[in-house]
């Protein structure tokens, strides 16, 4: 985390905010108020220590929400009080990180209930903005989802192009079984399917079916293995994939196309 807040502020601030050491004394203190201008779900409030201590600290950093609580509008979330100039120059990266978390979590959270009391678990994706993957799923997690595996070194997924490249199901999961890993496996046709049922495959990836299709694939395992179903799965239509009896749903939407929540910062002179 501390190195991505180095470098959101290296990239904003260079070699110095000129504004406002042009027009502010040096000595000068303030208070700042951040502010949720529209209803969300909150994430990112820790990025705020790291981003103050890398410019030297503040005399007081107050968390008075904390991440995965609902924000109404106009809602107080945090107060922090030092240098002015220090305040003004951490302005933009801090709302930065708080705007686009929150984003993600306030969408995961209409993800999440929308599903609620299916029994279904909603999943996200490894599409998610570079460096900002621990974040994004942290914050997807503090919206109320499940995060999926973390990268490619901590959980076996089969895809299409694995099955491909190791020459078909059966040699694929052969293969990985040597891992000692969770192994997931995505099947494209009913005889993939049946081979991956017939060689003990016990988590399944169904991509691109309708409802309807995932409801049929699904009576067909018949409890046989776990069932994830991913593929254009939005908001409108998660329900209803979660509906199919499936166990999980993936949607890369709630970190590659969270919008960002509306927070403001506001300042007052001690």
């Amino acid at each position: 985390m501390t190195e991505i807040v180095r470098l959101a502020l290296a990239e904003d601030i260079g070699s110095g905010d000129v504004t406002s050491r042009a027009c502010v004394p040096e000595s000068r203190m303030a208070r700042g108020r951040f502010l949720a201008r529209e209803p969300l779900v909150l994430a990112g409030t820790e990025m705020l220590r790291e981003v103050y201590e890398l410019r030297g600290g503040v005399d007081e950093l107050k968390l008075l929400k904390h991440d995965g609580e609902l924000c109404a509008e106009g809602e107080l979330i945090a107060t922090v009080r030092g240098r002015a100039i220090t305040l003004l120059e951490c302005e933009r990266v801090a709302l930065n990180f708080l705007q686009r978390l929150s984003g993600v979590a306030s969408l995961a959270r209409r993800f999440a209930d929308a599903v609620a009391g299916t029994g279904c678990r909603v999943l996200d994706t490894r599409k998610t903005t570079p460096g900002m993957r621990l974040l994004e799923k942290a914050a997807a997690a503090a919206g109320g989802i499940t995060n999926h595996r973390a990268g490619l070194y901590d959980a076996i997924l089969i895809k299409n192009n694995h099955i491909s490249a190791a020459g078909g199901v059966r040699p694929a999961l052969e293969q990985a079984r040597s891992s000692g890993l969770p192994i997931e496996i995505e099947v494209r046709t009913r005889e993939e399917l049946h081979e991956a049922l017939a060689c003990g495959a016990d988590h399944l990836l169904l991509d691109n079916l309708t409802p309807g299709e995932a409801a049929e694939w699904i009576g067909e395992i018949a409890g046989r293995a776990r069932v994830e179903l991913s593929g254009g799965i939005t908001l409108e239509t998660v329900r209803a994939y979660a509906l199919t009896g499936a166990d999980f749903v993936s949607a890369g939407a709630i970190t590659h196309s969270a919008p960002a929540m509306d927070l403001s910062f506001r300042l007052e002179l001690l």
